[in-house]
């Protein structure tokens, strides 16, 4: 109970919480509890105070309403992860290793596609640690900056990808040849609700057909829509990495998608048996809904 008493103190102290409701407060203890508990399980090689973790997830605590419940904040934080970087911050060599072998052993293999040198690739690799892990004169290190919203495996990626973006503009003198038109806005998903009802029904065979769609394309393609998707890459960012200019990043970005939706498209008339009328219908759904659903899909896989 003492342990439980001061992870509420220093919880409170350093979250910024102004109200909690009561029921909360009472259960507050036991679930700081857990949660460091559970943390902990996921690195049972890391002995991270419990005092020290409970406070730097205070810090990064997103913003809650006064009067709401925490539980639900805490349940959608990527707390294991957290911990790790916690403890990493901290300078403890069990977790600098275990962040080594679980996250920055893997750059090289989710920098590949980028089709640069081995030479290459080992210089974003370092300058990606050391950013993550030391910091530099005007910074701290970056890993202190990483809030559990999303997993952390993503976090590291998008950072080298940064790192590489950097890299490159070093490397060449920045050009403004063949500047195009950015990709147009995803329309709205449709407010139609016979759609969404279609939509609804066939929502399984729909993510299945855009699996097998997706991984149905060559490597670059995947990795140039999942940067631009998931990642949030513009084309200029996209053609800075792939040494292109953004007119020929752009091109392959439409050529990309629009392969998934035409190979998602054939999937789907095969399985569903829809009449006419009802898959041209499901096709509006599809063709707005598209890259929501991939971003969902690369999400999972993440995870």
């Amino acid at each position: 109970m003492a342990r439980a008493s001061e992870l509420v103190a220093t919880f409170l102290t350093h979250a910024g919480v102004r109200a909690i409701p009561p029921a909360d407060e009472a259960a507050l203890g036991p679930l700081l509890e857990h949660i460091w508990e559970t943390a902990r399980a996921q690195w049972p090689e890391v002995a991270l105070a419990p005092g020290a973790f409970i406070r730097y997830l205070a810090e990064r605590l997103p913003e809650v309403p006064p009067g709401s419940a925490l539980k639900p904040v805490l349940d959608q934080l990527s707390l294991a992860e957290l911990y790790l970087a916690c403890a990493c911050v901290q300078g403890l060599p069990e977790a600098l290793a275990a962040f080594e072998r679980h996250y920055l052993a893997r750059l090289p293999e989710m920098l590949r596609p980028l089709r640069r040198d081995a030479v290459t690739i080992d210089e974003i690799c370092q300058q990606a640690r050391v950013k993550l892990l030391l910091g530099t004169p005007e910074a701290p290190p970056r890993l202190q900056s990483y809030s559990g919203r999303g997993a952390l495996v993503s976090w590291v990626r998008v950072l080298a990808l940064r790192v590489a973006l950097n890299l490159a503009a070093s490397e060449k003198p920045a050009s403004d040849e063949g500047v195009a038109e950015v990709l147009e806005s995803l329309p709205a998903p449709a407010a139609d609700v016979e759609l969404n009802l279609i939509h609804q029904r066939h929502r399984e065979e729909f993510r299945q057909a855009l699996r097998e769609a997706f991984a149905a394309l060559p490597e670059r393609e995947r990795h140039l829509l999942r940067l631009h998707i998931a990642d949030q890459l513009s084309t200029t960012e996209l053609g800075e990495l792939f040494r292109v200019n953004q007119s020929t990043a752009s091109r392959w970005l439409k050529s990309a998608r629009q392969t998934v939706y035409e190979e998602t498209k054939l999937r789907l008339q095969a399985r569903l048996g829809l009449s006419t009328g009802e898959f041209q219908s499901f096709l509006s759904v599809l063709d707005s809904q598209l890259d929501v659903s991939m971003s969902q899909i690369f999400g999972e896989e993440d995870g």
